[in-house]
């Protein structure tokens, strides 16, 4: 039961490092942009992302297959 939480924690860091990896060098200089002007926002918008990439499918895909059966 651990491994999945480790897999969201970790995927959850590295699209936080993504999102503020994007701010610094492509991020919106004028601040127009309300994604990629402020760095809070960019590293919580990719730790966000990262975790929901993070979710295992098959788990999701066994829960469909009992219901079906």
């Amino acid at each position: 039961m651990k491994k999945p939480l480790i897999k969201l924690i970790l995927f959850s860091l590295a699209g936080a490092l993504l999102g503020y990896g994007y701010y610094y060098f492509i991020g919106c200089r004028t601040g127009s942009c309300p994604l990629t002007s402020n760095p809070l926002i960019s590293t919580l918008y990719g730790s966000v992302l990262g975790f929901v990439m993070g979710f295992d499918t098959k788990i999701f895909q066994k829960k469909l297959s009992r219901r079906e059966e």
